[in-house]
């Protein structure tokens, strides 16, 4: 039996409080291709025992990622994460925790938070970090929305090197309030001119690096060039790993630093949770979204935390809000702030170093093979490269063999004319017996 509490005259009274008409026009908003015409082909109401079966045969069918060898990337990274860090989250105090509006009773987590938002703006070379937001894509979003707010102007240029999917969000935010946004084509050598796209009615320039093909990018032109058009340099990461080598965004002129942390204390998850990273310099600090944690001293002069900026519509006025994001992802964010505080600055900048130099063997060892050539001229722990067939066949085929060769670029841009293209990723896990399994699998398939 179904649980439906409300009646039909419930109904037509909060539908007539609303002024529609229909439950139909709630969805006015969603496109009409994306709205299900009949329910969804799922089995009717099981036992316990016959879902935990079917549930358990569902999961036999995934391949674990440690269990095999594993090159896949493309805005997930797959990272060795200490015992400590799921030890030391998974405390009570810590597991079951909730939003700190009491700072007399959450010191804990509002020291965490302190203490995460501290290494980000290290690691960004920004004056200030939030306390996180939901994931790098969302992240990029919010982004794009208060580089609006500060420029008050409503057009976005997009690289064509930016992920696709953060695309697609900024795309989507943009479409609901009307604004602007130049996508530029996909740009696998990162050769494109995002001069052309500048102009006095930008409000910001989005550049990922490494990008999404893998390109390391200088963005000090790129600040330069939008910053004399007065629009703010938006900075995207999706492997925050490489900020252990490369330089900071920070330094090479970013207002906004923006993207995925799950590389650092965070498994792959099946896709998440993760956490969204996001900093800013310190006069645009009152327009970022998302919460912000302080230090100060009690009565007694003894050291304490507080929220410090909450601009979120559940605590000032919706008109007055810079986001309606619910939370911060308060257990990864510890985490990342657990594995960061047990590495260290020396401990990352070695890691890193690692990822690059596993990444650069890979890459010889495939450009050695007949008819396959990298693409991607500099690169951290990822890059791209050309194959004499379609790559999501190869993928398949050598994923049948037990190898998981990387990510199709035809997966992440469907029709764009890229398909033997494949992004590989080379972490500190691959071991050189993983790169030969890859290697020889490949010289098999072409």
């Amino acid at each position: 039996m179904r649980y439906l509490p409300l009646s039909d005259a419930d109904r037509g009274e909060m539908l007539a409080r609303i002024g529609v008409d229909n439950i139909d026009a709630l969805f006015a908003d969603v496109p009409k291709d994306k709205l299900l015409t009949k329910p969804l082909d799922l089995p009717r109401h099981k036992s316990e025992l016959e879902v935990e079966r079917h549930l358990g045969r569902l999961a036999a069918r995934n391949v674990p990622a440690s269990s095999v060898p594993f090159f896949v990337g493309a805005g997930a990274y797959k990272h060795h994460v200490p015992a400590s860090v799921d030890h030391l989250i998974q405390r009570s105090e810590f597991l079951t925790s909730y939003t700190p509006y009491q700072p007399e009773i959450a010191q804990g987590t509002l020291q965490y938070l302190f203490e995460f938002q501290t290494q980000v703006a290290r690691l960004t070379g920004m004056d200030v970090a939030n306390a996180s937001m939901y994931d790098g894509s969302t992240g990029t979003g919010e982004a794009v929305l208060m580089a609006h707010r500060v420029t008050k102007r409503r057009k976005a240029v997009l690289s064509g090197g930016l992920h696709p999917h953060y695309a697609d969000v900024v795309r989507t935010l943009s479409r609901m309030a009307n604004d602007e946004v130049v996508s530029l084509a996909p740009d696998v050598r990162a050769k494109e001119d995002i001069f052309a796209a500048i102009d006095d009615a930008t409000s910001c320039v989005v550049v990922q690096s490494p990008d999404v093909f893998g390109n390391l990018r200088d963005l000090r032109p790129i600040a330069e060039k939008a910053h004399a058009h007065g629009a703010l340099l938006i900075a995207v990461f999706t492997e925050v790993m490489s900020l252990g080598l490369v330089t900071p965004p920070g330094e090479m002129g970013a207002d906004i630093v923006v993207g995925e942390g799950q590389s650092i204390g965070n498994g792959l998850n099946f896709g998440g949770p993760y956490v969204g990273l996001f900093a800013t310099r310190q006069q645009f600090v009152r327009q970022m979204p998302g919460r912000l944690c302080g230090e100060t001293v009690d009565a007694e002069g003894r050291r304490g935390f507080v929220l410090t900026l909450s601009t979120r519509e559940q605590h000032i006025r919706r008109d007055k809000a810079t986001s309606n994001i619910c939370t911060n992802s308060g257990l990864c964010c510890l985490a990342f702030t657990i594995h960061m505080t047990l590495l260290g600055e020396a401990g990352l900048t070695r890691l890193a170093r690692v990822n690059h130099a596993n990444a650069v063997k890979l890459a010889d060892a495939l450009d050695a093979l007949p008819g396959v050539s990298v693409q991607t001229a500099g690169f951290f722990n990822e890059f791209t490269v050309k194959l004499p067939k379609a790559a999501a066949g190869v993928v398949e085929a050598l994923a049948a063999k037990g190898v998981l060769a990387g990510v199709p670029v035809s997966r992440l841009l469907p029709g764009a004319g890229l398909d033997d293209l494949l992004l590989v990723a080379s972490t500190e896990v691959n071991t050189d017996e993983d790169r030969a399994a890859l290697v020889a699998g490949l010289k098999e398939m072409l």
